[in-house]
């Protein structure tokens, strides 16, 4: 089953919160209500992001009672604005938003006909999604061998995405090739989607998987218990990826212990015409840190700091997967002049 879908206007995803205990569905059916799941991280995952922020637009679009052009155009425009205002740094939403913005405007047929145009247009980005993950993980299958151990931050599974996983859709696919692997999955404080998601996604499909803290890292690869390294990406800019924060620190020990470390990513989550420099690290409430669940675990009037992400430069990313293939340097670097 997809992680989200169309359902004659109604969106239907996960509950990402209420995982690993229960599975619960929201039903979606105004732009509002996605914009608020996405907040909230009921709904997360960059290329997830992307396929319910074109959903929120295909609502608009579908229970418009607009009866101009300009009218329904209005509407996708104000809704553009509330989904690009919940959360900053995964740049998928906006690219998403975009398409079918740009798209919409260029449309020469009648209201209702754009209207139904956009829920096609949110579709095909979710069927896209789809798709480019089962290739990030035929072609990042191809670099993982039997009796490997990967370690993974935070989760880049189904759950991230509309279908299968970019990080974890190369340990599926090499699972389903029948290697013998083993994960290692990082807790990922402060919302700990490794313990909660990661852990519950590995452990449902079978695949072996031992949970760590995150300040565990360099002790699991001083003492050689992995051998590889896939992480997801919010966004892969000119000289650097974005990630989960944690993200850079073990790329540096992956680099340290000369472990290969490896992004998996679609092309959606790409941003070549920005730098590092550019991009806004999202800061969250200082609640996810003193507090685990309700249970406050740090005294009142502690100061926080609380960057959702961090910024990992491509020298120490051993290669990019994605739809295409697999981006080593120097192909990274000729993909990034061909666009």
């Amino acid at each position: 089953m997809r992680t989200i879908e169309w359902r004659d206007g109604t969106v239907v995803t996960i509950d990402q919160t209420r995982l690993p205990h229960e599975t619960v569905f929201l039903k979606m059916r105004n732009c509002r209500e996605v914009a608020e799941a996405i907040k909230t991280m009921k709904i997360r995952g960059a290329p997830l992001l992307g396929a319910a922020a074109a959903f929120a637009l295909a609502l608009v679009a579908y229970h418009s009672k607009a009866e101009r052009k300009g009218e329904l155009l209005g509407e996708l425009g104000s809704a553009a604005e509330i989904l690009k205002s919940t959360r900053p740094t995964a740049v998928n939403l906006f690219w998403a938003i975009d398409r079918i913005l740009d798209k919409a405007r260029s449309f020469s047929g009648n209201t209702r006909d754009l209207a139904a145009f956009v829920v096609e247009e949110a579709q095909r980005i979710a069927d896209e999604d789809a798709a480019a993950n089962r290739l990030i993980g035929r072609h990042g299958a191809e670099l993982i061998h039997d009796g490997d151990v990967i370690l993974t931050h935070c989760n880049a599974g189904a759950l991230a995405t509309v279908e299968y996983g970019t990080a974890l859709g190369v340990i599926r696919a090499a699972w389903e090739q029948g290697k013998k692997i083993k994960v290692v999955a990082t807790e990922t404080r402060p919302k700990l989607q490794g313990a909660m998601l990661t852990a519950y996604e590995l452990k449902r499909d079978g695949i072996p998987v031992t949970l760590i803290t995150d300040s565990m890292v360099g002790y699991v690869m001083y003492k050689r218990l992995v051998s590889k390294v896939i992480v997801g990406a919010d966004r892969i800019v000119r000289d650097a990826v974005i990630n989960k924060i944690g993200t850079y620190t073990i790329a540096v020990l992956a680099k340290q212990h000369n472990i290969p470390f490896y992004v998996a990513a679609p092309k959606s989550t790409f941003d070549l015409t920005r730098s590092s420099e550019d991009v806004a690290i999202e800061e969250r409430r200082p609640e996810e840190v003193t507090h685990i669940g309700p249970q406050r675990i740090a005294p009142k009037g502690v100061d926080v700091l609380n960057p959702a992400f961090d910024i990992t430069p491509l020298e120490y990313v051993t290669a990019i997967i994605c739809e295409d293939g697999v981006l080593h340097g120097e192909d990274f670097v000729k993909f990034k002049a061909n666009l």
